[in-house]
C-alpha cells in the first residue's frame, strides 16, 4: 500500500520479447514428427468432409431423380382412370371400341415412358464423389517417398525431360 495511491504498481512486470507460439528455430524430430501428424490428421479429416459433401450432393440429385419415377408409376397404375375412360368411349364414336382402348392404352404408355426418361436423365448426372477420389490419389502420391524422382524417372524415359534432368543421373 505504499506506491499505490495513483494506480500504478510498484513493479513492471516483464514484456516477452518473443511470440511464445512461435516454432522453434531448430524444431527436434519429435516436434517434426507431431506437426506433421496434426497435418495429416487435418488433411484426412478435410477428405472425410469433402467426401460427405459430394456423397450428399449426389443423393438429393438421385432422390430429385426418382420423384420423375415415381412420377411415372402413378401416372402408370392410377392414372385419371376417368379422363382416359372418357377418352376411349368418346373414340368409340369413330372408330371401333377396341381400337378406341387401344389408342388410349398407347397414350398411357408414352406418357409413362417420356416421365421415365425424365427421371432416367435426372438420375444419371450423378457421377460420385470425383473430387474426393483425385484429392486422395493427390495426397497418396506426395506421401509415397521417392514420388518426386519417379516422375522425373518418367519423364526422361520417354524422351521428354528438361535438360536439368538428364543431367544429374541422380535425380538432385
Amino acid at each position: 500500500m505504499s506506491d499505490r495511491s495513483n494506480g500504478v504498481p510498484t513493479t513492471v512486470t516483464s514484456i516477452p520479447l518473443v511470440d511464445p507460439h512461435a516454432p522453434k528455430a531448430d524444431p527436434s524430430i519429435g516436434d517434426l514428427v507431431k506437426d506433421a501428424t496434426a497435418q495429416v490428421s487435418t488433411l484426412v479429416r478435410a477428405e472425410v468432409e469433402l467426401a460427405k459433401a459430394e456423397i450428399t450432393r449426389d443423393v438429393k440429385k438421385g432422390l430429385t431423380g426418382s420423384v420423375f419415377f415415381i412420377l411415372a408409376l402413378v401416372v402408370l397404375f392410377y392414372s385419371t382412370f376417368f379422363f382416359f375412360f372418357f377418352l376411349a368411349e368418346l373414340l368409340d364414336t369413330w372408330i371401333w371400341r377396341w381400337a378406341a382402348f387401344l389408342i388410349v392404352f398407347g397414350l398411357m404408355v408414352v406418357v409413362t415412358a417420356v416421365l421415365a426418361l425424365f427421371g432416367y436423365l435426372k438420375v444419371r448426372r450423378i457421377r460420385g464423389p470425383q473430387q474426393t477420389i483425385e484429392s486422395v490419389k493427390e495426397t497418396r502420391d506426395a506421401l509415397t517417398p521417392g514420388h518426386d524422382k519417379a516422375d522425373k524417372a518418367l519423364t526422361s524415359r520417354n524422351g521428354h525431360g528438361s535438360p536439368a534432368s538428364t543431367a544429374d543421373p541422380s535425380g538432385w
